[in-house]
């Protein structure tokens, strides 16, 4: 959200249909609102809390009503198999986790269960009923699919922008990998370099952000890119959050 004037000043509106492989937040999306998009994710818990809002939001607002901010309650979602729930309550669930779970973060264990511990009062606020309506409006005009960022890379054509912002693989520092069970490693890494090289042969306009790291200089090589300073807020603590370098590469 911190470059999100940079990201929308480069990507502009010079485009046919938006695509985002690496959906997330989905903060680029929601900002530009465009008229056709095609986002996508690897994690189904995600794409799922996408698929209901978009198509079941009353649904979700009122399960959301039911849970009130409590430990007990975080631990108690937090354990049950979200493959067992109709998917409207599992998709209440991810946005509760999401919002009640220490620093926003969402890591899985080896096995794919959701681990983060609760946040306690520092935490999130649970979205309120027309934020998640004004999302639903938006989601409406999106493809949605669960796949890795290649197969959705397939299906773009000219007329496109693709927003890529990537789990960072970085082997000088310790990340935060366990996003998904297939984590971000650096095979990835060169994976996404040759979708890169695909795309600007195939004239279809991208912009990626990755955190500065001889793995960002390995995919900006030979195409235009800034580096610009970013805050991380992901060590939880106030004083150990520190203002990095993000390089976006643009083609």
């Amino acid at each position: 959200r911190q470059l999100l004037p940079i990201l929308t000043g480069l990507i502009g509106d010079d485009f046919t249909r938006y695509v985002e492989p690496f959906a997330g937040s989905g903060c680029v999306f929601f900002s530009l609102m465009p008229n056709k998009a095609l986002l996508a994710d690897i994690n189904p818990e995600l794409m799922n809390t996408y698929v209901e809002v978009k198509y079941r939001v009353a649904d979700v607002v009122e399960q959301l009503s039911e849970w009130r901010k409590s430990k007990k309650r975080y631990l108690n979602l937090r354990l049950a198999d979200p493959k067992s729930l109709p998917d409207a309550e599992r998709a209440a669930r991810f946005i509760y986790l999401n919002r009640c779970c220490f620093n926003g973060l969402y890591r899985t264990n080896r096995k794919g269960c959701f681990n983060v511990p609760y946040g306690g009062k520092r935490s999130g606020k649970i979205p309120k009923p027309e934020d998640l309506q004004s999302a639903s409006q938006v989601l409406r005009k999106a493809k949605l699919i669960t796949c890795d960022f290649t197969k959705t890379l397939a299906q773009v054509k000219p007329g496109d922008f693709v927003y890529m912002d990537p789990p960072f693989s970085i082997a000088a520092r310790r990340m935060f990998k366990e996003y998904h069970a297939a984590c971000f490693d650096p095979d990835q890494v060169k994976r996404l370099r040759r979708e890169m090289e695909r795309l600007a042969d195939s004239k279809i306009k991208f912009l990626v952000s990755y955190a500065e790291s001889e793995e960002a200089k390995v995919l900006r090589k030979g195409f235009k890119f800034r580096t610009v300073g970013v805050r991380r807020n992901i060590a939880g603590f106030a004083a150990d959050r520190r203002t990095a370098n993000e390089t976006l590469i643009y083609n």
